[in-house]
């Protein structure tokens, strides 16, 4: 099956949408300026996919291409922009911490949405936090990559999600299990058309009336913006969240079959 890398099949720059997105290309516009202009290196807190996007636009703006995202591991959905002019000291914005529940038997593990509620629950910003990942082999066990000024404080601080007391270490790494359990299985299949509710059911394995109604009720973004309308159009690399059910990323469009449906292929988070 033969995908195209035509660039007319991505989506283009959406540009900012309200108040706050100008105000984060603004302020990365400015870390640039402090960047380049004093020689040392800046950073921001965890950025989104939709901010990421915003970020990088705002660097090419100011012109400053010493830039670089990280977000611990290769993969990390949430990423520090590091802004790092040639030649300077550079240092570690992020750090990792292991979060071991400490249940007894029988009682229910925290969770993503524990752990998240918890570390926000220290009076700390999202953007303090990256990604929160599950170790496959001990279900215990969750690690959370967050900004290496706040490691000292949540190490202290964090003593239980949801209901389950937890002990809370700061480790120099991610193991390689973890690293090794971000893979996802490529997945393939052919819609009608294009339009977000044929793409989102192809995805959803669902029909395109219900994909419709999640649509209608508000609960689909696509790169972190409200989807509006079923009809929209979808691109390579568009990011679908749907409250309640999970994240797809829509990896590539490819041609057309015999039936005249279109090949796509996607990954399910």
């Amino acid at each position: 099956m033969a995908y195209s890398s035509d660039p007319a099949s991505v989506r283009g720059f959406v540009p900012p949408q309200n108040d706050e997105e100008r105000r984060l290309m603004r302020r990365v516009e400015e870390l640039c300026r402090l960047a380049q202009t004093r020689g040392i290196p800046r950073y921001t807190g965890f950025l989104s996919d939709r901010e990421q996007t915003l970020a990088q636009a705002a660097c090419h703006r100011a012109s400053f291409e010493a830039m670089r995202f990280w977000g611990g591991y290769e993969g990390a959905e949430r990423q520090v922009l590091c802004l790092e002019p040639p030649d300077a000291w550079q240092e570690e914005p992020l750090g990792f911490l292991r979060l071991t529940a400490l249940a007894a038997a029988g009682d229910k593990l925290p969770g993503h949405r524990d752990y998240l509620g918890s570390i926000l629950g220290l009076g700390l910003d999202r953007a303090c936090l990256g990604d929160l990942l599950p170790d496959p082999q001990e279900p215990t066990v969750f690690y959370a990559v967050v900004l290496a000024d706040k490691l000292e404080f949540i190490s202290m601080e964090l003593t239980s999600a949801g209901h389950c007391p937890v002990r809370t270490e700061i480790c120099d790494t991610l193991p390689q299990t973890i690293l090794q359990g971000q893979e996802h299985e490529l997945r393939e299949a052919t819609v009608s058309s294009l339009r977000a509710d044929a793409v989102l059911a192809a995805m959803m394995h669902t029909s395109r009336t219900r994909a419709a109604d999640y649509i209608a009720a508000g609960r689909v973004e696509i790169n972190h913006l409200p989807l509006r309308a079923a009809h929209e159009p979808v691109y390579a690399r568009d990011i679908f969240t749907v409250r309640g059910v999970g994240r797809y990323r829509l990896a590539e469009i490819g041609g057309k079959s015999r039936k005249d449906r279109v090949f796509i292929s996607f990954f399910q988070y």
